[in-house]
């Protein structure tokens, strides 16, 4: 095999490497991927892509933030820090609110408030688990000579972050028929509340 046969295969690879780690571990449950497969349940797919989109485009600017070495800077300012934690719980724990008191689905009036682009973009910008999961994936993908070059691996962990939150929408969206049902809508939004309070605290642990 050629030498150019082996650099392409070495890329591909690494491509795929990056490809797995990033659905592992950028797609686990966090409060950002948690919280859109809450809202799907609780409003359905149309009503929830505003919420989802701002989830999306502030995951993509922790992306670049991580890449640029911004990230560095936050953590040195431990007020700042502070702040965003602070920042991310109490908006988690007034989505965890709307997602329980979610009326089902056909009894929602069309001036019912809706999860916002905002709300979804400042979650991910103060989302802890981001910053770590994408830090640890960009880091562990290899570079220099032979290697992915920066902007194919940016290309590739935003093309993810796309898809891994447009998935976990879907799923979402998948218990909303369950939701026309009254009961059946109480006790699915308060297991998706409970479950973005707990892995949001567990993503807060050192």
């Amino acid at each position: 095999m050629t030498g150019q046969g082996l650099l392409d295969q070495q890329l591909w690879q690494q491509l795929l490497a990056l490809v797995l780690a990033s659905a592992i571990v950028m797609g686990s449950p966090g409060p950002a991927t948690i919280s859109v497969t809450a809202i799907g349940a609780a409003f359905g797919l149309r009503d929830s892509l505003r919420y989802a989109s701002g989830i999306v485009v502030g995951t993509v600017l922790v992306l670049l933030v991580v890449a640029t070495g911004i990230m560095a800077v936050l953590t040195a300012l431990p007020k700042l820090a502070a702040l965003l934690a602070v920042a991310s719980a109490a908006y988690i724990l007034y989505l965890a609110f709307k997602i329980a008191t979610a009326p089902p689905l056909a009894a929602r009036i069309g001036g019912a408030a809706l999860p916002t682009f905002l709300g979804g973009f400042l979650l991910a910008v103060a989302n802890p688990k981001a910053y770590v999961a994408i830090a640890a994936v960009f880091a562990g993908a290899s570079s220099g000579a032979g290697g992915l070059a920066i902007s194919a691996k940016l290309a590739v962990l935003a093309l993810m972050i796309v898809a891994i939150h447009l998935l976990w929408l879907l799923a979402g969206t998948a218990f909303a028929r369950l939701l026309r049902k009254p009961l059946a809508s109480r006790i699915i939004n308060l297991v998706f509340a409970v479950t973005l309070v707990a892995t949001a605290a567990l993503a807060a642990l050192p």
